[in-house]
């Protein structure tokens, strides 16, 4: 199957690095134009030219902003008003005890990982519909729907996100434009990278011996057994993104490497 995105516009918010990037590059490869986001100039232009030179020919634009407030989501669309592609990436994270999440770290949290996807949808969906063809995605997580005791704070935004994607993709049923989550699992971003090479560097242990361990430790019911690599994460926002998918929308679709014990 070959996806060809040729003369479509995508939006990757939060997509200097990680899972974000990844997609970034695979809706490039697969020939759209990708505008690459984040809040610091200096990291957005590092990952726009890394980009260009990982495929080469391909349409990249950067722009920096912070779409936590909707000052930062009013000038990126004043820059871009139109997209056919959009993906919620932006997102943070933090394991914090529950009793000691505050009222701002609440706010911070769905000012962020909700409204930045809210703001963007709201804005981006219209023109969709009137065109009559268009991709909304979100990156929900499988702590949407098993909400962990050490970040409910994120565990919630992520469960508002599958609401919104599911209730945006009834708003606009029957006009040619589709809404998914995706949900992946375990993924060895940068950071998830730097943060299992520094935990087990006094151990001596390799990175593969850590990984093995990490899995039957803290990840027993995972069936990969591994980190799911930001590449097959994107491969499924790709396709997600395509004409094939036509018929894919108001999902939730997992990338979890079977870490969820659930068929449905």
């Amino acid at each position: 199957m070959e996806i060809t995105l040729t003369g479509k516009k995508a939006i990757i918010s939060g997509s200097t690095t990680g899972i974000g990037y990844a997609i970034a590059k695979g809706l490039a490869e697969s020939g759209a134009s990708v505008l690459v986001n984040g809040r610091n100039e200096k990291r957005v232009t590092e990952a726009v030219e890394r980009l260009k030179k990982e495929v080469p020919g391909a349409e990249v634009y950067g722009f920096a902003a912070d779409l936590s407030h909707t000052e930062g989501v009013s000038q990126l669309i004043a820059y871009c008003p139109e997209a056919d592609i959009l993906v919620n990436n932006l997102g943070i994270f933090e394991p914090k005890p529950f009793f000691e999440i505050t009222d701002e770290d609440w706010e911070q949290y769905f000012q962020v990982n909700v409204m930045s996807a809210v703001r963007l949808s709201r804005h981006y969906a219209q023109g969709m519909v009137k065109k009559g063809w268009g991709r909304i995605l979100f990156n929900a997580s499988v702590t949407a729907g098993f909400i962990s005791g050490e970040m409910v704070h994120y565990g919630a935004t992520k469960t508002a996100l599958l609401g919104l994607s599911r209730g945006l993709a009834e708003s606009v049923a029957d006009r040619g434009v589709t809404v998914n989550a995706f949900i992946p699992g375990p993924t060895l971003t940068e950071r998830t990278d730097d943060f299992m090479r520094r935990n087990f560097a006094e151990s001596g242990k390799t990175f593969e011996e850590a990984e093995k361990e990490t899995f039957q430790t803290y990840l027993p019911t995972s069936l990969l057994k591994r980190f799911i690599k930001p590449k097959e994460v994107a491969d499924l926002v790709v396709f997600l993104a395509s004409e094939q998918a036509s018929a894919i929308t108001g999902a939730a679709l997992r990338v979890d490497g079977g870490i969820v014990r659930s068929i449905l």
